[in-house]
């Protein structure tokens, strides 16, 4: 009989102690949760940033025609072995942007260990003669090679000793401008500064073009002027509105 009495606190007992066990085990559970989870991250922020398994092993070059891809290697100067997600890709990209040649640049990773450099080449749209050499010249007046002789097809820029760096843009702008039909008519063109640029035509006859302002209307006025009087020697468009030409 006193078993029996005794036994209904013996099972309160044990529930109690299992209650709290349970609760014990499932806060102990969270923080396990937590530390593992904690571990995860630091065990991932290593792995990407300090370890040597995705560290930097080689760079790939693509887009270019006239630098070669060691020497976009060599101007990037990307830090081998260093751990690609600490990689300055902005640094990488003002060093290429410097190579003449280049008009722009994208740096990107390319996981686990590569850095890939794209690079967007200038164009040569005219040469123009610089202290007896002749330098290839892009749209936006830049001028970032050499040539040995002069590229067919390429319009001639001539420029005199004092002729800035502004001018030749604006000497550029007229160039771009030109359509593949009137650019084929054009000898080469002058400039002397931004307000004094002029086409001369393969036969003397000559056009004053003034500045780079519309230049595609100037363009399509020159081109209704050569039809009208195809042998004027001298044409004026630099004012689009109120053309002139003078008498053969």
């Amino acid at each position: 009989m006193a078993r029996t009495r005794r036994d209904p606190a013996e099972r309160t007992r044990r529930r109690f102690a299992r209650r709290q066990w349970a609760r014990r085990w499932l806060a102990w559970r969270y923080v396990a949760a937590v530390v593992a989870l904690v571990g995860v991250i630091a065990g991932g922020v290593w792995l990407v940033y300090f370890s040597a398994w995705l560290s930097v092993s080689g760079v790939e070059v693509r887009g270019v025609e006239q630098l070669s891809a060691d020497q976009v290697r060599q101007a990037a100067a990307v830090p081998q072995g260093e751990a690609l997600a600490r990689v300055d890709l902005d640094r990488i990209r003002s060093r290429v942007e410097a190579l003449a040649p280049v008009r722009s640049v994208d740096v990107s990773r390319q996981w686990p260990d590569q850095v890939l450099i794209d690079v967007d080449e200038r164009v040569a749209i005219a040469v123009v003669e610089i202290a007896g050499q002749l330098r290839g010249m892009d749209a936006e007046g830049v001028v970032f090679r050499d040539y040995a002789q002069a590229p067919a097809g390429l319009p001639r820029v001539e420029s005199g000793g004092t002729t800035g760096a502004e001018a030749l843009r604006e000497a550029a702008l007229v160039v771009a401008a030109l359509p593949a039909d009137l650019q084929a008519k054009v000898d080469h063109v002058e400039v002397s500064t931004v307000d004094e640029i002029s086409l001369a035509l393969p036969d003397g006859r000559t056009v004053e073009w003034g500045s780079a302002e519309d230049s595609e209307l100037k363009a399509r006025v020159l081109t209704d002027l050569l039809a009208a009087a195809p042998k004027a020697p001298h044409y004026d468009v630099s004012v689009p509105g109120r053309p002139t030409t003078s008498k053969g």
